[in-house]
């Protein structure tokens, strides 16, 4: 099971809806799994661009229609 019960952040229900790993998702990204615990969990917490565009290249591998702003209003 995914999520575990924890607050999920717009990242995170994304992840747990298609059965996605946070640690899959460092190592495709190369993104810290901290950074990316983080993203998944709070929805406050912004990426850095740089970070934003790693994580979203190894996002479109699986949906490439995904945007930016799926998960952050930046």
């Amino acid at each position: 099971m995914f999520g575990l019960g924890k607050k999920r952040s717009k990242l995170g229900k994304w992840l747990d809806h298609r059965g996605i790993t946070q640690q899959k998702l460092s190592k495709d990204s190369g993104v810290n799994n901290n950074t990316i615990s983080r993203l998944a969990t709070d929805d406050e917490y912004l990426p850095t661009m740089r970070t934003a565009q790693r994580i979203l290249k190894a996002i479109r591998k699986i949906d490439p229609d995904v945007k930016q702003d799926d998960f952050w209003s930046m």
